[in-house]
């Protein structure tokens, strides 16, 4: 019976020692700690791309484009329809601004269709170009805005189902309508502050 307990035990051991070390934070970075700015904007993105495409493929793609059941629209709000993913993301962009949680993220691109998603600083600019023609590559820079220095984050947005393209292929005020899918057609631009 004691080597029964002592097993027990040493298994309840082995148990808690593998949940604590699978529950530490990455490795620390920096003189004052903490997760690296570029390893919290990568885990944050990975996020936001996920749950981005799951609901454009599954939601959007699925129920507009596919079964044709509900369409998706700009005018959701007005109509019976699904929020466009753009849209989408950037209500979760605008419910995390309010929460004011240490960092932000939009969704720009250099072919907006509404023109509130154009680029307007030089990193903007710089990483929607960079991602746009590095394939697979992410931009990273520090810039400073508002007197707040961040570590900002551009990562590439692709068409990741046929409802991307055609809607972007055909809305009226496109500038650009001959995306495929795969596509790059704008960019993830997620910034964190990193001091003064």
């Amino acid at each position: 019976m004691r080597r029964h307990e002592m097993i027990k035990a040493a298994l309840l051991a082995a148990f808690a020692l593998g949940t604590w070390t699978a529950c530490q934070p990455p490795a620390q970075g920096g003189e004052g700690g903490g997760i690296e700015p570029q390893a919290m904007a990568d885990a944050l993105h990975a996020v936001m791309e996920s749950d981005r495409t799951v609901y454009t493929r599954n939601v959007v793609n699925r129920l507009a484009k596919e079964q044709q059941v509900i369409k998706a629209s700009e005018h959701w709000k007005e109509e019976p329809a699904l929020p466009l993913p753009a849209q989408m993301f950037r209500m979760g962009a605008e419910m995390v601004a309010e929460k004011d949680v240490g960092f932000s993220y939009a969704l720009l691109s250099k072919w907006p269709i509404n023109k509130q998603n154009t680029p307007r600083t030089e990193v903007e600019i710089a990483g929607l170009e960079f991602v746009a023609s590095n394939k697979g590559q992410n931009f990273y820079a520090e810039e400073m805005l508002g007197g707040q220095k961040c570590f900002t984050a551009v990562y590439a947005d692709t068409a990741v189902a046929p409802a991307c393209v055609s809607c972007h292929n055909e809305h009226k005020d496109t500038p650009k309508d001959d995306f495929a899918l795969g596509d790059v057609m704008g960019g993830v631009v997620l910034r964190i502050p990193v001091g003064s």
